[in-house]
């Protein structure tokens, strides 16, 4: 079973400023700990139903502290409404201070609040290779749960800066592009060379006016019907797929 000094701390870390004071974070599901588990991150403790444990019994053997409990504990800890696998409580990285080189691209995230789209967002630039995504202080956290969730596992493989924006894009040396209802055709973009930054604004309120400054050139994803705007991760998955594919061309 878990016990209630476990139960009490996981719970806890459902909230930021547990998340921030103990530095640790939890992940769910089979999947996302198995690949928890492989990665190399340290995971401080696993709580895991007897399936799961004797299922994936030499990647459970990494774990110092591994506590056997039922789904019923594990639901009532987490977020999922069903787990029948395992909880892992994981210490939050330290990453290397944000860096770039000139054949990169990097996502700039203005004020994400939803978690569900940041999830989503680190989702798609694993996909496409993208490595780092730059984030404004208010964009949503993303060791939130909801964020683990949406990432599925990606969140392994993407380094997230949470950095004053304005500050960050001033001493660019590459291209910064910023999705707007109106600009330059993503379709149709002709590039110079491969990289540059990839801004994305506030699902209601788009880019701030300060990280706007900063913008080298707007694009746009056109619309061939009535709908009044793109969901943040769909945009994202749009011009990313774009830019990829254009700068291959390059």
């Amino acid at each position: 079973m878990i016990s209630s000094k476990w139960a009490k701390l996981i719970k806890s870390l459902h909230l930021k400023k547990y998340r921030k004071a103990e530095q640790l974070f939890f992940v769910e599901g089979e999947k996302a700990v198995l690949e928890v588990l492989a990665s190399g991150w340290q995971v401080r403790a696993l709580f895991a139903t007897d399936a799961f444990i004797q299922q994936h019994a030499q990647a459970v053997n990494t774990v110092s502290l591994l506590q056997q409990c039922s789904s019923e504990e594990l639901i009532k800890v987490g977020t999922f409404n069903s787990n029948d696998a395992a909880l892992a409580v994981v210490e939050i990285p330290h990453w290397p201070l944000f860096s770039t080189s000139p054949a990169s691209w990097t996502l700039v995230l203005d004020n994400i609040n939803d978690p569900g789209n940041l999830g989503t967002i680190i989702r798609i630039a694993d996909w496409y290779g993208i490595q780092q995504i730059l984030c404004s202080p208010d964009t949503a956290d993303c060791y939130n749960p909801k964020v683990i969730a949406a990432a599925k596992g990606s969140f392994l493989r993407v380094q997230l800066h949470y950095l004053p924006l304005a500050e960050a894009l001033a001493h660019a040396n590459m291209p910064v592009y910023g999705a707007y209802l109106g600009g330059d055709n993503v379709h149709q973009l002709k590039l110079g060379k491969a990289g540059g930054y990839i801004v994305l604004g506030n699902e209601a309120n788009g880019i701030s006016s300060d990280v706007g400054h900063y913008i080298s050139r707007k694009i746009t994803i056109p619309a061939f019907g009535g709908a009044e705007s793109l969901n943040v991760g769909i945009a994202a998955a749009v011009i990313c797929d774009n830019l990829r594919r254009l700068s291959q061309q390059h």
